[in-house]
Order: C-alpha cells, then sequence, then structure tokens
C-alpha cells in the first residue's frame, strides 16, 4: 500500500472503519492522532489504513479495545515473541467459550419460559411470570 495521503472519509472508505469510530479510537489512544494537512483536516496513509483493517478484524473477533490495543503493539514490535500472541487468543478463546455457555443458558430458559406460554387471548403468561420471580429471587 502507498503513502499516498487520503482525507478521513478515504481512510474509512477504504478500512472499513467509519470516520466516526476511527476519531474514537485517536481519542480513546488506540490509534496515534492523525497528521494534519494545512488546512487542518486529518491525513492518513497506507499504513494508517493496514492499522484500522487490523482493528476493524480484532474487534471482528470480539477483542476488546485493551485486547487490540495489545494486539497492536505485539503486530508493531517485529522481536514479539509469538507465545504472547497465542496467549492472549486462548485467554480470548476461553472468555468465548464462558460467553457462549452463558447464552447458551438464557436461550435455554427463554424457550422452557416460551413453550409454557399458550399465546393466546388469556393474560396469563409464564414468560412474564418467569422473569418476575427471577427478579424477586434476585437473579
Amino acid at each position: 500500500m502507498n503513502d499516498m495521503q487520503m482525507s478521513i472519509g478515504e481512510a474509512a472508505k477504504r478500512s472499513g472503519v467509519s470516520a466516526r469510530m476511527i476519531r474514537h479510537y485517536e481519542g480513546i489512544g488506540l490509534l496515534p492522532a492523525a497528521k494534519r494537512a494545512y488546512s487542518g483536516y486529518r491525513t492518513y496513509g497506507g499504513h494508517d489504513v493496514h492499522a484500522l483493517r487490523f482493528v476493524r478484524h480484532a474487534r471482528s473477533l470480539g477483542f476488546s479495545v485493551k485486547q487490540i490495543e495489545e494486539l497492536l503493539g505485539l503486530w508493531r514490535n517485529q522481536r514479539r515473541p509469538s507465545s504472547k500472541v497465542k496467549a492472549l487468543a486462548t485467554a480470548h478463546i476461553a472468555e468465548l467459550e464462558a460467553r457462549i455457555r452463558d447464552l447458551e443458558a438464557m436461550k435455554h430458559t427463554l424457550e422452557h419460559l416460551a413453550l409454557h406460554c399458550r399465546g393466546d387471548e388469556r393474560p396469563d403468561c409464564p414468560i412474564l411470570d418467569g422473569l418476575a420471580d427471577a427478579r424477586e429471587n434476585g437473579q
């Protein structure tokens, strides 16, 4: 990718990251602040677009901003041990597995409640009763 300078709109288009998110990532320090043209507008080069694509892909895999910050540091460090990258990835896999278990439990509970709801004109509703019971029991 060449180092042609481009606007935030063009960088957004080429990277698949919205201009709003680019500004956000810069604001929180995930990405360095963009260079500024004489006019004051942000300008981006090919290396910036590449980093934005990296961030977009990491986000699509569910990595947190903190994790992406670590991954970016490792990606930029050509002397990094791959063991650090693998450790981050395997920790994230464990987090995903825990979330999947939680989602499966939620799905099972909702399926059970929906199965027992007649879904007719009567006001009796096991779904609402189940939600109310959970709230009263501190769940």
